[in-house]
């Protein structure tokens, strides 16, 4: 990953600034109860989220402020996924609302701690919450257009729990902030060299 002082204008970058600016948009539509329109709009973030790594993971253009506008697009699109599910479909979740409410505490436990430790936005990547984010994109894609499924459900809660304690993990074990980090393994097997 290269260090750049300008903004380098790549697909993924542009795709990951569509997802911040698109935000509010998605906010309005939930608030307002919208629920088509924010559903559309939702699942186009999500597509983008998949789109931007992908290209640049294969096209060579992965920049240190691309990491940080994916990571920075992620927060939204999940605040606004919340808030939708929130506000579209908490009479059906409200029945299981333990594991929701347990990812919600530790996604937000991962950013306090990050920020209290490095002053920063962290753009980890870690496989396992880049996977969480594809099971939680699918359970989000599945809830709004065909309905709710109690497995796949838990599946996407538990799943995002666990990618967030290695986020954790992670994050109190690295010296210094960086992206891309992949997994714990990664990070233990780089000290013991």
């Amino acid at each position: 990953m290269t260090t750049e002082k300008k903004f380098p204008i790549t697909i993924p970058n542009i795709l990951s600034s569509y997802r911040i600016l698109v935000f509010p948009l998605l906010m309005y539509f939930a608030l307002s109860g919208n629920e088509k329109l924010f559903a559309i709009f939702l699942i186009i973030n999500l597509v983008t989220d998949v789109l931007d790594g992908f290209i640049a993971r294969n096209f060579n253009q992965q920049t240190a402020i691309g990491a940080r506008l994916d990571s920075i697009g992620d927060i939204g699109t999940y605040i606004a996924a919340f808030t939708g599910v929130y506000v579209f479909k908490w009479d059906i979740i409200s029945q299981h609302s333990t594991p929701i409410f347990a990812f919600l505490f530790f996604y937000i436990l991962f950013y306090i701690v990050s920020f209290m430790k490095f002053k920063k936005v962290p753009s980890l990547h870690l496989y396992s919450f880049k996977t969480c984010g594809y099971v939680q994109g699918i359970f989000f894609l599945v809830l709004f257009t065909t309905g709710f499924q109690l497995w796949f459900y838990y599946l996407a809660m538990a799943w995002g729990i666990i990618a967030c304690i290695e986020e954790l993990i992670v994050i109190l074990v690295l010296k210094e902030l960086k992206s891309d980090v992949r997994s714990i393994y990664f990070i233990l097997k780089e000290d013991n060299k």
